[in-house]
């Protein structure tokens, strides 16, 4: 049996915030802890304050390599304003530098070809700029995938994904590469 912790709980919606909020907790406790009169008290609000400490910890790890709020929407504003050839050549150095073979792929709607450990990913990025993702740009993708008998695709987008294409992604394979995962693919860009 796996023990699954329920969506809303405390600890989980804390491990799903910044660190700092968990560390928060802890250190208001543990304040409690110094200032109450009982040592029963602050013997229990000491206990009580660790799994906190151990939540900062383990959502400050988690997302230690996460790029700021601040720094995905330079990155948003600066993709936004490039032209398809500068975008295209950015992303390419982005997956070269992450460990990619990057093949660039002419026509169709597939815009990249990406193989690591000998898994073949093809990457849709033309509509990068587009306000809103539906499902027929995900059809082509999946099509692509299917013909060409990769293990997943990956659309790139800094706009919008309805309900229907995010439930069409999971039944299909496909992924999306979105504005935080952007900022951490070009670390270069200001």
């Amino acid at each position: 049996m796996k023990f699954k912790m329920a969506q809303n709980s405390v600890f989980a919606v804390l491990l799903r915030s910044p660190w700092w909020m968990s560390a928060l907790v802890a250190g208001v406790l543990l304040l409690f802890a110094k200032v109450v009169p009982q040592p029963a008290l602050s013997v229990f609000l000491l206990f009580a304050a660790v799994p906190f400490v151990v939540i900062a910890g383990i959502s400050g790890w988690k997302r230690r390599h996460h790029p700021s709020d601040a720094r995905v929407q330079a990155v948003t504003d600066a993709v936004r304003g490039m032209s398809w050839k500068t975008f295209g050549d950015e992303m390419a150095r982005g997956f070269r530098e992450d460990g990619c073979g990057v093949t660039r792929v002419p026509n169709g709607p597939v815009d990249f070809s990406l193989i690591r450990s000998g898994r073949v990913a093809l990457v849709s990025a033309r509509r990068w700029k587009a306000t809103q993702v539906g499902v027929p740009a995900l059809r082509e993708l999946a099509a692509a995938c299917d013909a060409e008998g990769a293990h997943e695709g990956i659309f790139v987008t800094i706009g919008d994904i309805t309900d229907q294409a995010a439930a069409y992604a999971r039944e299909h394979r496909i992924q999306f590469l979105t504005a935080p995962e952007m900022a951490r693919l070009m670390r270069w860009l200001h």
